[in-house]
């Protein structure tokens, strides 16, 4: 079943749910109309021994009740289908067409109403004890059912015949309408399976219609419009990985080759050979950060939260970063609460983040220069700035220095070393975290960089 078409699918279950409604009201309007049936018998029956209730109780003989009720029923009643019996089962009378169908006199006088069938022919019975001339009778007066069980089997042939040519001219338009109503499904379907890695700018058309139909096509849009944003973000991460890690083995081979054309000293083949490792080890911090940023991006990077005070983890990587700041001729103070800040993370990598915002603050600031970092809490949160009196950020750059493999001066990064990684990696710490890092500058007055951790 669930291999077939969605529009088979659609039709039978409409076929199944019209089956059980056509079911359901077959069985209502066949007892609704066998009920109507008898109660309107029921209601006649009951007038007509009004009538017989009267007789019976201003008579006051036998043969005197004998006469009357044939006079009744033959001239005034009209039903030629009534016995009269006396308490001990006697027959008081008995009407020839109701002795040629045989009901038996009831052994107890009981006011009763029953469908019987004596000698194959249904009939309706109304069974009442009646008083006249200090005598208790039993009157019994039947109406013929068999016209209408006839007609009942009418119905119920109309039914059974109709019902399952309506249910297939019913499945019939279900099958077309929802073939109709599939059909923009098939066209979102074939403009979907047009789209592909070279034309991901493409979009659906959007139906303004206000339905279902609309909304999907405009999930798949957004959905579609992510996939072209991260494409492209891959797309410019190789490229960028590419660019950086061709650059420093493109030199350390040149460097190699070099040295390698005619006899060198010892001391040159040393010099070469140490600035061949420092390509090395700034090459393999690439290599690391880039993992680190994939493994990010797979979520296989796995954060070890502890409870931690991050009053100590600021004041640990101030004391890491005092040395770079000292050769530059940088001062680094500290305003750190002497109440401890609790929060839930992992310490390797918020000392890490606030490195990296350190490191990128000595480059950035000439000599004599100032830094300042400072910790609080605030609404909920644990609030760490880093101050600097550096060259800032221009607000064109501003917006985009999160962004992998940015950097707004290429020649200045490329003689610190680096490579436009570290204030990506430091965003995805924070907001592993569940907190944010931004940044505010102007150019010439330094800039300030402020990270959020949720309190523990």
């Amino acid at each position: 079943m669930t291999n077939l078409p969605l529009r088979v699918r659609i039709t039978a279950w409409y076929f199944a749910v019209l089956a059980a409604g056509f079911a359901l009201f077959g069985i209502i309007a066949y007892y609704a109309m066998r009920g109507s049936i008898l109660e309107t018998v029921d209601e006649n029956l009951q007038d007509q021994m009004q009538g017989v209730r009267e007789l019976i109780a201003r008579d006051s003989g036998k043969a005197e009740l004998e006469g009357d009720l044939q006079h009744d029923e033959e001239i005034r009643a009209g039903s030629d289908l009534l016995q009269v019996s006396d308490s001990a089962g006697n027959w008081i009378y008995r009407s020839r067409t109701m002795a040629h169908y045989g009901p038996a006199a009831p052994g107890k006088a009981t006011a009763s109403i029953t469908t019987q069938q004596p000698n194959g022919v249904p009939l309706r019975v109304l069974t009442l004890a009646v008083e006249g001339a200090g005598k208790t009778y039993v009157a019994q007066l039947a109406y013929p059912l068999d016209d209408f069980y006839e007609a009942l089997d009418r119905f119920r042939r109309v039914l059974f015949l109709s019902s399952p040519i309506l249910l297939l001219l019913a499945s019939a338009g279900g099958y077309w309408l929802s073939r109709r109503a599939l059909g923009p499904v098939d066209q979102v379907t074939r403009e979907a399976r047009n789209i592909s890695a070279q034309n991901l700018s493409s979009r659906l058309l959007v139906p303004r219609t206000g339905d279902e139909l609309q909304r999907l096509s405009e999930t798949l849009n957004g959905m579609l419009e992510r996939l072209e944003q991260a494409f492209r973000r891959i797309t410019q991460f190789t490229a960028d990985a590419s660019h950086e890690l061709r650059t420093p083995v493109a030199l350390m081979r040149t460097r190699a080759e070099i040295v390698l054309r005619r006899s060198r000293s010892e001391d040159e083949y040393r010099e070469t050979l140490r600035q061949i490792l420092e390509d090395l080890k700034r090459t393999s911090s690439l290599i690391e950060n880039l993992m680190l940023l994939a493994r990010a991006d797979s979520g296989a990077e796995a954060l070890e939260r502890t409870r931690m005070n991050m009053v100590e983890n600021v004041d640990e990587a101030c004391l890491e970063a005092r040395a770079l700041a000292e050769a530059k001729q940088i001062s680094l103070h500290k305003e750190l609460p002497e109440a401890p800040v609790w929060i839930n993370a992992d310490a390797n990598s918020m000392r890490r983040l606030l490195l990296i915002l350190l490191d990128n603050a000595v480059k950035y600031t000439p000599p004599q220069g100032c830094i300042t970092v400072s910790l609080s809490a605030s609404d909920g949160y644990a609030v760490a700035e880093v101050r600097d009196t550096g060259i800032g950020i221009t607000a064109q750059d501003l917006p985009h220095i999160f962004e992998r493999f940015f950097r707004a001066d290429r020649a200045r990064s490329r003689q610190t070393g680096g490579a436009g990684l570290g204030l990506s990696i430091g965003k995805w710490i924070a907001e592993a975290h569940g907190g944010t890092v931004s940044a505010q500058s102007k150019p010439g007055e330094g800039s300030v960089f402020q990270v959020r951790i949720p309190l523990a």
